[in-house]
């Protein structure tokens, strides 16, 4: 069984960057497609991009400009980089695995809460 689990600094002041690690067990992040998606408070889920089995990168066209997501294949752990934060970036964190389909995530993390304050 895959299982993800995110990992982050909880606490993050604006300008700054945000940066979350999600570490993979139960299958390679050399196979399939790995997500980074997030919630802010009362809104809805947001995909924020993805990393593919061979490294390629894909990303929302509204957090592009300030968003990285890479690979340590070797840790078997993909990354997320969010820069120059604000507090509107507040949310719950996820990385999940791509289901049985494009647009469908078959395994979460179990989320990391991120909250950008001063």
């Amino acid at each position: 069984q895959v299982q993800l689990q995110e990992s982050g600094p909880g606490l993050v002041k604006p300008s700054q960057t945000l940066s979350l690690t999600c570490t993979v067990s139960g299958g390679s992040i050399t196979t399939s497609y790995w997500n980074w998606i997030r919630q802010p408070p009362g809104k809805g889920l947001e995909w924020m991009g993805a990393i593919a089995y061979d490294g390629s990168t894909y990303y929302s066209p509204s957090l592009k400009s300030r968003t990285s997501i890479f690979r340590d294949t070797s840790k078997n752990q993909f990354s997320l980089q969010l820069m120059s934060v604000i507090p509107e970036d507040t949310a719950v964190y996820y990385c999940a695995r791509q289901g049985d389909g494009t647009w469908t995530f078959g395994s979460w993390g179990q989320g990391t809460q991120e909250t950008v304050s001063s």
